[in-house]
């Protein structure tokens, strides 16, 4: 019987240390947003954010979105052997994919990877070196200083997205038509079979979001880190398990709301 208490005690702080998280998750949130930077101040820190974050992430956005474009169009080739099913179903299926799924999403997991550690490594250099304490001190508003430039800078992310759009596509008639599975007037006529702009916007929408959670969740996890340059990594790999398991929940979500 004792046993059986110990455990659900355990269980209840567990749980209970779950739900702290997210409190203080949005209180964060809150307090990001007052007792703003001076604007001279802030430009340089969001330029530099843009910069970092997503001028920087370009290269590997292009590179995974060419290919993965090339492998949706030769998988959707191959498993489409019925010769009464028309060839241009092939640019159609890319589309349809690159577009709603793999820009969007794949796009935001492969960013909290690479830009997630790099905003919780970042931030949790400045508390681990008292870095913060020196900006409270000086009456500086730590959060919004660090975490505002980077929410900021994100809100181009949709940029980002659509370069991926366009690659990924590119990239699947590339594939397409050198590899032999079909001719580039077939492609290009699914490309533009039944097109819906509406599949764009819903894109964008959850690109936003995507990017607010990228911004936010990993500066949580580097600002109330505690401990040494150890822990610092430890953040930056638990910051980027819970910022794919945010965006994962969400895209569902907002599939079901933008789309059901």
């Amino acid at each position: 019987m004792k046993v059986n208490i110990i455990i659900f005690t355990d269980r209840s702080l567990f749980y209970m240390n779950y739900i702290a998280s997210i409190g203080s998750y949005f209180i964060m949130i809150k307090e990001v947003f007052k007792k703003p930077t001076k604007w001279s101040i802030m430009k340089k820190l969001i330029l530099k954010e843009i910069d970092e974050l997503v001028f920087g992430s370009l290269g590997i956005i292009i590179f995974i979105s060419f290919f993965i474009g090339g492998v949706v169009t030769i998988q959707t080739a191959l498993n489409l052997t019925n010769p009464l099913i028309p060839e241009s179903l092939i640019g159609f299926a890319a589309r349809q994919s690159v577009i709603l799924e793999f820009a969007p999403t794949f796009t935001s997991i492969i960013m909290a990877g690479k830009v997630g550690s790099y905003i919780t490594s970042s931030i949790g250099t400045m508390r681990v070196t008292e870095q913060i304490d020196a900006l409270e001190v000086m009456g500086v508003n730590s959060l919004n200083y660090l975490v505002f430039p980077k929410i900021i800078a994100l809100l181009l992310y949709p940029f980002a997205i659509a370069i991926a759009m366009y690659v990924g596509i590119f990239g699947g008639w590339i594939a397409g038509v050198f590899g032999g599975f079909t001719t580039s007037a077939s492609f290009i006529e699914g490309i533009q079979l039944d097109f819906i702009p509406y599949h764009v916007t819903y894109a964008f929408i959850k690109s936003i979001i995507f990017a607010f959670v990228i911004a936010t969740i990993p500066s949580f996890h580097g600002y109330y880190m505690k401990g040494g340059a150890l822990e610092v990594g430890k953040a930056s790999t638990t910051a980027f398990v819970w910022t794919s398991v945010a965006i994962i929940i969400l895209n569902y979500i907002l599939t079901q709301l933008l789309l059901g």
